[in-house]
């Protein structure tokens, strides 16, 4: 095998416009097939990015001796449930974050792949493949910035549409699920720690019940983590890493073009320097490294253990709103 053949669960706007695109770019990835419950929208998306085959049954495309291996760009509340279908059919799975609507939820999946250890299951968190991130990381583990104290995330758009998925309620929809999900999940990345206790504080949109705004603070025990994410506010995206030596500014943290240069900003003894790389599609990337993984039967780069903790910090932060104090991570 020198190639993985790849199905997908749906026609998102995500996967049509970026993820799709992105794999057919890989020597390792082949989209044979693509899945959605509306005919149409299955056979327009699979004329447009020349897929060979189409469904209008999720099903139908598990069932398909010809796929090894399925991304699921549903939405959030299906994750699990066709996560779990799809290992069932003997589908290695790539399923968009966050991974399911509890952490309880991603246990249920974590529990149910341990009974297939051939099949491959990792979110979707692409950042964690670009090259900025992983110099990011870098630094901050050389020392470049001194002790690492503070991170400052925040993460913004607007779309306040009652009939987009991000804003119902039942779907999963909301901020903290959509984009407060890569502020957690980056902080716990550059820490390399997880989180003892967490405070925030929610504002929810009284006509769609999901919340449009959300800031916490997440202690690592001797270094603090703050960030801000909103549905409602102006588009905005930046994160920021504070040590004793100096400071490291990532510019453009999560949707980091694919046709640009992208940068991050070293701050140390009153200079800036300006660290640049070259343009790379992070979604390729992503795809390329589970599909190496499958090829070559090694271990994945980031586990569902992971996937579970971000989910455990997300719920600590809607507990802690509603209780009004810091709530500890179990």
């Amino acid at each position: 095998m020198n190639k993985i053949r790849w199905g997908i669960l749906g026609a998102a706007k995500i996967a049509i416009e970026k993820v799709i695109p992105a794999m057919q770019q890989s020597d390792l990835c082949e989209i044979v097939a693509i899945a959605s419950r509306d005919a149409d929208k299955a056979a327009k998306a699979a004329s447009q990015l020349g897929i060979p085959a189409h469904y209008d049954n999720y099903e139908q495309l598990l069932e398909s001796t010809n796929i090894d291996a399925v991304y699921i760009p549903l939405p959030n509340n299906m994750h699990v449930p066709w996560a779990i279908k799809a290992l069932n059919h003997n589908k290695h799975v790539l399923c968009e974050k966050p991974i399911g609507l509890t952490s309880q939820e991603a246990l249920d999946l974590l529990s149910h792949s341990q009974q297939y250890p051939y099949l491959k299951l990792m979110e979707a968190f692409m950042y964690k493949f670009h090259p900025q991130w992983i110099k990011t990381r870098q630094l901050v583990d050389e020392g470049t910035i001194g002790e690492l104290r503070t991170i400052q995330a925040f993460f913004s758009y607007f779309n306040n549409d009652p009939g987009n998925i991000r804003n119902i309620l039942a779907s999963g929809g909301g901020g903290l699920m959509d984009i407060g999900c890569y502020c957690i999940s980056q902080s716990r990345f550059i820490t390399g720690k997880e989180p003892l206790r967490v405070h925030g504080i929610i504002d929810y949109d009284p006509v769609l019940k999901t919340d449009r705004m959300a800031s916490a603070t997440l202690d690592f025990g001797g270094i603090t983590s703050t960030f801000t994410c909103s549905t409602q506010l102006n588009p905005f995206q930046r994160f920021h890493i504070f040590g004793t030596n100096g400071s490291i500014e990532v510019i453009i943290p999560v949707n980091a073009p694919p046709t640009e240069a992208t940068q991050i900003l070293l701050h140390r003894k009153g200079k800036t320097e300006e660290i640049f790389f070259e343009p790379v599609n992070q979604y390729a990337l992503q795809a390329e490294a589970l599909s190496k993984s499958i090829i070559d039967n090694t271990e994945l780069p980031h586990s569902i253990e992971d996937s579970i903790n971000n989910m455990k910090v997300i719920e600590a932060v809607i507990e802690s709103n509603k209780a009004g104090k810091w709530i500890n991570i179990i």
